[in-house]
């Protein structure tokens, strides 16, 4: 499934007017958006360029305010997402008495019966239950809006049979019956290409940095650690898969820069905030261009052929083989790598993200900002 050659298509990258009605308080710094991004939000997601616009304003200032609740709140937090316009941002408490702190910060309550502490720790156990018990799941998730744990599989049975071996029950946990069955992205490769060993190829990620060193994050599945790359020349510094799906490639003599490519036009990159649930997204692929669609949920598990990866996020974007390892943005936030998905640019498809904090946190790197 190694291909030799690919070209990147697709529109550009739009950038972000901030004009919101998510929240008044803890807005970032207005960005402008690139033309790109805003063509693209509205062939994906059916958005005139004003709405286009007006969402990544509100979006922008949904994970400020996200990110204010989630440390505010303390042991009752149990998440926050946004409305299917992304119009309101809406945060979950197990304790009644945080109602009015989410009120005054312009975002919406929700009281639940579980914390996101107690989701997460469910979902640790799932991530903890035989290798033989997950093969039967296609993936599983924190599911917010219901307060509660999702697994995808095949078979109903097959789910079942994980979140008992899990030791998981009651209304906590739920299996929703799919034929989804992830795979990798590896025959072609999205973003900036690159080749590994004799002509393989996968995409750059997010250009970094260690100490004095540039390089480039990418996806884990793409290479191992010791193995060389051309165009740009490199090297694999570490790489971890499957369990997780992230590598870095340290490139001595190139020039990283701020930069995630769409067509002639490039996006700059600001920062690393992550995008709250519901928030739109985009993604740069070599085999399909430029595309975008919505967060679906964080801190998902996945299991691909070669094993389960672990707090990987999942999103309404579609992609197909040879898109593996490139970026995936929100407004001017790097968001991930590109992991694997199912589906395809026709019909629809679900593809799940490696995020860069972690890569970036993992391996000491510094993500290269404009």
């Amino acid at each position: 499934m190694l291909s030799k050659r690919s070209l990147l298509s697709g529109a550009a990258v739009a950038a972000l007017c901030l004009a919101a009605t998510v929240s008044p308080a803890s807005a970032q710094p207005a960005a402008q958006p690139a033309p790109s991004m805003i063509e693209a939000l509205q062939r994906d997601l059916g958005l005139t360029a004003e709405q286009a616009v007006t969402r990544l304003a509100n979006e922008a200032r949904a994970a400020s305010t996200e990110a204010l609740l989630s440390r505010s709140l303390g042991a009752g937090y149990a998440g926050t997402w946004l409305n299917a316009d992304a119009t309101q941002l809406l945060v979950a408490t197990s304790d009644p008495a945080s109602v009015a702190a989410i009120k005054a910060k312009g975002a919406q309550p929700v009281v639940v019966s579980r914390s996101l502490a107690q989701l997460d720790a469910l979902k640790a156990r799932l991530d903890q239950a035989p290798a033989q018990a997950q093969a039967g799941a296609s993936l599983w998730y924190v599911d917010l809006p219901t307060n509660s744990i999702v697994v995808v599989a095949k078979q109903r049975e097959a789910g079942e049979a994980l979140l008992s071996a899990a030791g998981i029950g009651g209304d906590a946990a739920r299996v929703q019956v799919s034929g989804e069955q992830p795979q990798t992205y590896v025959n072609l490769r999205g973003g900036d290409p690159y080749y590994i060993g004799s002509g393989s190829r996968c995409s750059i990620g997010f250009p970094v940095t260690k100490g004095t060193t540039p390089g480039f994050v990418t996806a884990g599945h793409c290479g191992r650690a010791g193995q060389t790359t051309s165009n740009p020349s490199g090297t694999f510094q570490g790489s971890s898969f499957p369990t997780n799906d992230y590598a870095w490639v340290a490139t001595p003599g190139h020039t990283p820069q701020p930069w995630v490519k769409s067509g002639s036009t490039n996006v700059i990159v600001k920062g690393s905030t992550q995008a709250p649930v519901g928030s739109s997204i985009c993604r740069s692929g070599s085999t399909t261009g430029w595309r975008c669609g919505t967060i679906q949920q964080h801190n998902t598990s996945v299991t691909y052929s070669q094993g389960t990866i672990y707090q990987v996020t999942r999103t309404s974007v579609c992609a197909e083989p040879g898109d593996s390892g490139g970026s995936f943005i929100s407004g001017s936030q790097a968001q991930g790598v590109t992991s694997g998905g199912s589906g395809n640019c026709t019909s629809g498809g679900t593809t799940y993200y490696q995020p860069v904090n972690e890569i970036l946190q993992t391996y000491g790197l510094t993500l290269k900002i404009g």
